[in-house]
């Protein structure tokens, strides 16, 4: 029964794509309206192509440089399994597709949202929203699609140990959580490079387009504003592709590792095929689920934001609902041993996902007070907009960080079945909570992936010179555009912190297939206590390896794995700075050499903005994110098991709230200039509104390159500590 209940997962992948199929054809047959948007769409699709082509060479490097280290490790010191290369290419190679598919079907959409709003909102609204549907139903097809391929391949292909035959499952998803790695590695690449190009142009149009020259966002004159939609597709769109696609899979991998795990040593195979297929089933579900909540999103004419987000949340809302009546059902089938508990810690997971959300759209959207109060803060000057926007992304995370508080006691709790000493099912729980939180990612994502199409067709409707009737139109999707992404991002972020606690309970079975490996078969405990590798329980280990807060090798990885996040950041801030500083430089000649701009008689060089953040970009994103592979390496040579627990400890914990705090203050920021420009405090080209850029220029690398980097570092990290165990059991420094 449970063998033909998996077949529900590689069916509905398919789906999926089909759909997403479905979606992209039925928006290519709109039109791209008057030449001149038709022109300006090339533009940005040919920039936007160009741009990945280049990372693409560049990641494809660092992915052929880990595969060599991969297969050096596997075949010549057999510290790995020797699927281990293969799968960490397949991961990278759909985290990048992902993450291209959706940023193609963006750059088409948007001149054909921009044209739709013409006629109504409503049009407009449905056509970025299902071209962003694209996204996420490609990512969670592609998602199931590799893992469902990799599960059937290794049972095919790994031999069941004759002694311990529930090794088998242990070992199959272990090797799985290396393609997971693959998603992180080109996730990562993704996100900062993307993040980087983006924020180097749209820092350049924003300072001397807007604040020095005095010209509208988007104004045909400035030469930076092809760069910048450019830069909304390769950065928040195909950036944010890859991030989910990792974050999706990590998830869903994390949790089947546990369910083998929990049941290891056991002769109950039966019960540990059904907590490995689980997660994979709550998601095959959340996809058909997520399809039923895109369909039902349509709003009417003249909606203001409230309306518009209500429209939103009644897609979203309508999919939570019913993947909880869902859960309970699936694991009735199943028969999961203590199913019901496990349900409720689905639900968990949804409801911590929805707490976020809703608390970043509260700190975020200029429909309330937060933001509406940093914007009047503009009334005494840039530097009170600054200190404003910092304090309410500080304390924005107080709802997030306590939601997930709760919601990890309350998974353990349950999962384990009310008994805090079961550690192998709580953390399951903990686990499935995490799979619970992204099981509709499909229409999750969509909404996310709405707003730089909703964002790009402001921008084309600006530059073809459309009438005011239109712009509003596209304003109010734009607006609204920037609350879901940065909900998505508190999303993607609270997720990344139940993710990053199954990642790191994984860690553990894979240190002990590690120690298989090297032919350890006893461990021989403090208490004098042996125990079988085989048998050891989470606690075991934890005593083996003295992972205790007074070993000076667990806290000095805490110290390491904190400072991660602030150097990642640092790096990140500063790599947008001379990029964007490079993009001024070349505005501010264009507009002194290139006589006539800004009377509209001559044309900007927009070709040479575009290449000039394509280059800042290429420099600037390989140390950020090789930093992110170096440190656990580095750290558990130097300090073994112990520094390693303690590094994906400290990077988890700061760097978790050091994301919600700047996706939160950036999003802010940006609502607030928004707020400003709808008319309120003196509107546009008043010394408030130049206040409130000049707070959005700060807070976009905030929110958009540093900030949702940070969820892909926590699991990166903990992806290659996993990848790498082999090599930090086998040797040590200290």
């Amino acid at each position: 029964m449970e063998t033909y209940l998996f077949w529900i997962v590689p069916i509905a992948s398919l789906l999926a794509l089909v759909l997403a199929w479905y979606f992209y054809k039925q928006m290519m047959r709109e039109s791209e309206g008057t030449p001149t948007m038709e022109k300006i769409a090339l533009y940005v699709r040919q920039g936007a192509m160009s741009y990945l082509k280049q990372q693409y060479k560049v990641v494809g490097m660092v992915f052929l440089g880990l595969v060599i280290l991969f297969s050096v490790m596997a075949y010549g010191f057999h510290l790995q399994n020797a699927w281990v290369p293969v799968a960490f290419l397949t991961g990278g190679f759909f985290s990048g597709l992902s993450g291209f598919l959706g940023m193609k079907t963006a750059t088409y959409a948007s001149a054909r949202t921009a044209n739709a709003a013409r006629s109504s909102l409503n049009k407009g609204l449905r056509i970025a929203f299902r071209s962003g549907a694209v996204m996420g139903l490609v990512v969670v097809g592609l998602g199931l699609f590799d893992i469902s391929f990799w599960y059937l391949l290794l049972d095919k292909c790994i031999p069941a140990d004759v002694m311990n035959p529930s090794a088998k499952l242990c070992i199959i998803t272990t090797t799985m959580l290396t393609f997971g790695m693959g998603a992180s590695t080109q996730a990562l690449f993704a996100r900062v490079g993307g993040g980087i190009y983006t924020k180097a142009a749209d820092v350049g149009a924003d300072l001397v387009g807007k604040v020095e020259a005095g010209i509208p966002e988007d104004d045909p004159r400035n030469p930076a504003t092809i760069a910048d939609n450019v830069g909304d597709n390769v950065g928040d769109v195909a950036g944010m592709g890859a991030d989910l696609y990792e974050s999706y899979c990590g998830s869903i991998l994390a949790t089947a590792a546990l369910g083998a795990a929990a049941y290891i040593g056991t002769n109950d195979t039966t019960m540990q095929f059904k907590a490995v297929i689980a997660p994979m089933l709550i998601a095959a579900v959340g996809i058909l689920l997520s399809i039923i909540g895109i369909f039902s999103v349509r709003t009417k004419e003249n909606a203001g934001m409230k309306e518009l987000l209500g429209s939103l949340a009644v897609g979203t809302n309508l999919s939570s609902a019913l993947i909880v009546v869902a859960t309970f059902l699936i694991l009735w089938i199943l028969n999961l041993q203590n199913w019901v508990n496990i349900s409720f810690a689905v639900v968990v997971g949804l409801i911590v996902g929805i707490i976020i959300g809703r608390s970043t759209e509260y700190y975020t959207s200029q429909s309330y007070k937060p933001t509406q109060r940093l914007a009047e803060s503009g009334k005494t000057g840039p530097a009170t907009v600054i200190i404003s926007g910092i304090g309410l992304g500080m304390v924005s995370t107080t709802i997030p960080v306590l939601a997930v508080v709760v919601g990890i006691i309350l998974s353990y709790w349950l999962a384990s079945g009310f008994d805090f000493a079961n550690i192998s099912m709580g953390l399951y729980g903990i686990g499935i909570a995490a799979v619970g939180m992204l099981s509709t990612l499909g229409i999750t994502l969509a909404t996310d992936a709405y707003g730089p199409i909703a964002d790009n067709a402001g921008g084309n409707a600006e530059m073809s010179g459309l009438g005011e009737e239109v712009r509003k139109r596209t304003d109010a999707l734009d607006s609204l555009g920037n609350t879901t992404a940065a909900t998505g991002k508190g999303f993607a972020i609270g997720s990344a912190a139940l993710t990053g606690l199954a990642l790191l309970a994984s860690y553990i079975e894979e240190i002990r297939i590690g120690l298989t490996r090297l032919g350890q078969t006893i461990l021989e405990l403090p208490n004098g206590i042996t125990v079988e590798v085989h048998n050891a329980s989470f606690t075991d280990y934890m005593l083996y390896y003295d992972v205790t807060l007074m070993n000076p090798k667990v806290l000095s990885g805490i110290f390491i794995g904190s400072m991660m996040a602030f150097l990642f950041c640092g790096l990140t801030m500063n790599a947008v700075g001379r990029a964007a500083a490079h993009m001024v430089e070349e505005v501010r000649r264009q507009f002194r050499e290139i006589k006539g701009i800004l009377t509209g008689e001559a044309e900007p060089d927009y070709a040479r903005c575009v290449q000039i953040s394509t280059k800042g970009a290429q420099r600037e994103m390989v140390f950020p994110s090789l930093l992110a592979i170096i440190a656990p390496i580095a750290t558990g040579l130097l300090f073994g098991v112990p520094g390693v627990i303690g590094l994906l400890i400290g990077g988890l914990s700061s760097g978790f709230v050091l994301a919600i705090f700047m996706a939160n203050s950036g999003g802010a920021w940006d609502n607030a200039k928004k707020y400003v420009e709808e008319g309120n405090f003196g509107g546009k080209g008043s010394e408030v509104h130049k206040a409130t850029v000049t707070g959005d220029t700060v807070g976009d690398p905030f929110k958009d390159t540093s900030g949702p980097s940070l969820n892909i570092l926590i699991k990166l990290m903990s992806m290659v500590a996993i990848v790498m165990a082999g090599l930090t059991v086998a040797w040590s420094l200290f």
